[in-house]
């Protein structure tokens, strides 16, 4: 099969190199042309583990191809994927369709024979029909059919979600336009992975409630995690209790310092701002992003409060600035919003991520950024520790107690047993656990 996606970002380019790497022709297109230059020499914009070597693989192998022009990508292909982002508006919290809105123009520019075309972006309910309404403009109604197929992707693990999901989901209005995406997926539905058929509208909402829920997963954890720390309990404890309930489930259950990234800040704001138009209001997910929201905030006061409630010229160490491990993104990230108001409250912070520092520079001025995460702790007066890298686990006590200027340090991702810190000589502050030393 020959496909294209519009879009070579996050979502467009992990589609693409995949389905090449199942042997389709894949030709992704980008208006960036310093992006496509790159991915035509080997270079990746974005760090994922192990998408580099996918792409270079299927790229050598003349099935994945880059370029600029939707006139050339689009014409003779059974499927074009639109994989281009939805922002959330900052008037309202809904999703900025603009650059929906403008794939859909350039393919039905451009297309030619039947083409099966396929919203992958994260869009509202109604998306379906709303990109069909453009393209028929200037198209007839036999020549395409538009399709919701949502990504479930993980950043850091967005290889093996594609390769091995728990469910490829399809909303399509006719079987001529399911078939398309059968044989697409054949690969993957050959190995037992499901699909589940549905109409455009559900498909559409499928994505949203699922992200809506693991969000309410995590804040409601987070939550339990405060009540914890006042009953002297152990989150640690309490979320292995619930999770080894098989109606519950042990994922997303780890507390921290609120969700952030592309998709569950943006998606929840939308899922509210979707539930209000249908006059259908969702509480607990209104609920859900108020408390997200305080959670971020809660984590400074946290800091704060062990340097003795006043962050005057205390110089504080952050380890990790990326909303989570394995990925550079810094989209919603917890560090957006607690490092500022560390700053703003007179801290002097310094800053270490293995791979988000380069992206982070331009959001968080006046960071001082180590080379590594001993130097980032040299001579603090506290460290904090905000993102889960393995790393980071793993760093020699002994080196931290001795680089620190007073042992303190809050880790808002529990990577330490609290007795062994307090055997080491720290004062450690975790989440939902008792504090030491």
């Amino acid at each position: 099969m020959r496909i294209a996606t519009i879009g070579a970002g996050y979502v467009g380019l992990v589609t693409g190199a995949c389905f090449a790497d199942m042997g389709w022709d894949v030709t992704c297109i980008d208006i960036n042309p310093q992006k496509i230059a790159a991915l035509e020499e080997g270079r990746i914009p974005i760090y994922e583990p192990g998408l580099e070597e996918v792409v270079r693989r299927n790229a050598d192998a003349k099935r994945l191809h880059f370029t600029t022009e939707v006139s050339e990508g689009v014409p003779g292909r059974d499927a074009v994927f639109i994989a281009v982002g939805t922002p959330p508006r900052p008037e309202d919290g809904h999703a900025d369709m603009k650059y929906v809105h403008a794939a859909a123009e350039a393919i039905a520019a451009a297309m030619t024979g039947f083409t099966v075309v396929v919203n992958k972006s994260t869009v509202p309910v109604g998306t379906a029909r709303e990109v069909a309404g453009i393209i028929g403009r200037t198209r007839e109604p036999d020549e395409f059919e538009v399709i919701s197929n949502p990504e479930f992707l993980r950043e850091g693990a967005a290889l093996e979600d594609f390769t091995r999901p728990d469910r490829v989901v399809v909303g399509a209005r006719s079987e001529r336009a399911a078939d398309v995406m059968r044989q697409l997926y054949k690969p993957l539905t050959d190995q037992g992975h499901a699909m589940l058929v549905t109409d455009p509208e559900s498909a559409e909402l499928i994505k949203y409630a699922a992200n809506a829920f693991l969000a309410t997963k995590i804040t409601f954890i987070n939550e339990i995690a405060d009540l914890c720390e006042k009953a002297g309990a152990d989150v640690d404890q309490v979320a292995q209790g619930i999770g080894l309930d098989t109606r519950i489930g042990p994922r997303f259950l780890k507390p921290g310092p609120g969700y952030g990234g592309s998709c569950f800040p943006k998606d929840t704001l939308e899922f509210v701002t979707t539930a209000r138009g249908y006059g259908a209001p969702s509480r607990i997910v209104e609920a859900v992003v108020e408390a997200n929201d305080r959670r971020k905030e809660a984590m400074v006061e946290r800091i704060e409060t062990a340097l003795g409630g006043d962050l005057t010229d205390k110089r504080v160490a952050v380890l990790g600035v990326t909303f989570k491990a394995e990925t550079d993104d810094m989209r919603e990230s917890p560090a957006l919003t607690v490092v500022p108001e560390l700053q703003r409250r007179g801290a002097r912070v310094v800053a270490f991520d293995p791979q988000g520092m380069a992206n982070a520079a331009e959001l968080m001025p006046g960071v001082d950024w180590a080379e590594d995460a001993y130097g980032a702790l040299r001579g603090a007066d506290a460290v904090a520790i905000l993102t889960e890298w393995r790393l980071f686990a793993t760093l020699d006590l002994v080196r931290i107690r001795s680089a620190l200027k007073s042992p303190i340090v809050v880790d808002m991702r529990n990577l330490y047993d609290p007795r062994i810190m307090e055997a080491a000589g720290f004062r450690y502050i975790s989440v939902g656990r008792r504090s030491v030393g």
